[in-house]
């Protein structure tokens, strides 16, 4: 159904589970990554090499990209193999001791050069689900990784952060002045220079964790959004997902979401600005009214409820679906089909797909005027140290 574009795309659907090539070999030469990237609404595919995720995938273990940037900044999540004993950690202020099964390893790609840089101490990351990548709003190719850590019961939370300009990890204390919750983040969203911590049944956290004293900020879903804790655990990510589309904060819902009909539908909810803390309805449709459309028919899609991917990040009247083999995308105003395409993914399998195996990936100019990511003349990852070879186990 969707044609060939002209000009390569200025975005792109990124699997979040990447592959793992069978040798270095296998990827250009000098590169630390290689993209295949397709338009809309098929899946691009990032491949990694098998220094960086030693072991075989399996359906417990496999390495996930994490947070997409337009700056084309990647955050990837690869296990560098099973432990063969306890995590020790002792350093100033935190003292630690456990049992993982895997040893953790965490990396910032550069789309751009092909080059990646291996996130030092690891082990200090408790929750990969915690963790965000942000940009330095000075600008460069400088950024923060941060692993947000809220601690019900307790008067504050920690904020651990890896800035590219230090080097190191820096824990901030910060005043927890936020529902006494267990958070289950669906997603961390970089946004008007703050991190976005999303849980999807309850609302959102955010701070700047480049400020020397950060302040959270509480955000609630949209009036009768709010979930009872573990409701539709392990699931409400096929039915809802957060995003960024046209430069705002999108909120999309259609978990027992029901039009006067009784009609299951999707819904379209805006943050007006970074400051915000109620939400405006922009977009709404029903899909009995979607399949009723001459376009659902010619795309021969089943009279079935989709599972939700994404919302374009550029028009935030389309979503996209996942239904059975197809992902195609949906223009609520018009209740009409506008792409849809036969979709591969490396995983998962279809019958468990949710939104949180892909990314709306707005790419930078480097790889929206081309084809293949840039050779090693392009200006590499700051810090420039090559990732050690991580098939030494600590």
């Amino acid at each position: 159904m969707t044609s060939p574009p002209s000009s390569p795309p200025s975005w792109v659907i990124l699997g979040s589970v990447a592959r793992v090539c069978a040798a270095d070999a296998d990827l250009p030469p000098g590169a630390d990554l290689s993209l295949a990237l397709a338009p809309p609404p098929r899946v691009s595919h990032l491949t990694i090499p098998p220094r960086f995720f030693p072991d075989a995938p399996t359906a417990r273990d496999f390495p996930v990209v994490l947070a997409a940037d337009p700056s084309g900044l990647l955050l990837l999540h690869a296990n560098q193999g099973r432990a063969t004993g306890p995590l020790v950690i002792d350093r100033p202020g935190l003292r630690q001791f456990g049992l993982h099964e895997f040893v953790g390893g965490y990396f910032v790609l550069d789309a751009a050069s092909a080059s990646a840089f291996a996130i030092p101490e690891p082990e200090l990351i408790s929750e990969r689900v915690f963790l965000g990548l942000l940009l330095h709003p000075g600008g460069g190719r400088r950024y923060a990784v941060a692993e947000l850590q809220p601690i019900v019961g307790r008067d504050h939370a920690y904020l651990f952060c890896f800035s590219s300009d230090v080097g190191e990890w820096v824990q901030k204390v910060i005043p927890r002045t936020l529902p006494h919750r267990l958070w289950v983040p669906a997603a961390v969203l970089a946004h008007h220079g703050r991190l976005w911590w999303a849980d999807l049944s309850f609302g959102f956290i955010t701070c700047d964790p480049f400020a020397d004293a950060p302040v959270l900020a509480f955000v609630p879903l949209p009036p009768g959004k709010a979930l009872r804790h573990r409701e539709a655990a392990g699931v409400l990510d096929r039915y809802r997902v957060v995003g960024l589309s046209a430069g705002k904060l999108r909120f999309v819902d259609m978990y027992r979401n029901r039009d006067r009909r009784g009609a299951l539908q999707v819904s379209v909810w805006t943050l007006p600005d970074p400051e915000a803390t109620e939400w405006a309805l922009e977009h709404e449709a029903s899909f009995p009214d979607i399949w009723a459309d001459r376009s659902y028919k010619a795309a021969g899609l089943p009279m079935k409820i989709p599972v939700l991917a994404l919302i374009h990040p550029k028009d935030p009247a389309i979503v996209y679906f996942f239904l059975e083999e197809h992902l195609f995308g949906v223009d609520l105003h018009a209740r009409s089909v506008v792409e849809c395409e036969v979709y591969e993914m490396v995983a998962p399998d279809r019958d468990l797909v949710a939104t949180r195996f892909v990314h709306a990936w707005e790419l930078p100019r480097a790889l929206s005027s081309c084809s293949e990511p840039k050779d090693q003349d392009e200006e590499k990852l700051s810090p420039t140290s090559p990732p050690p070879d991580m098939k030494t186990k600590e």
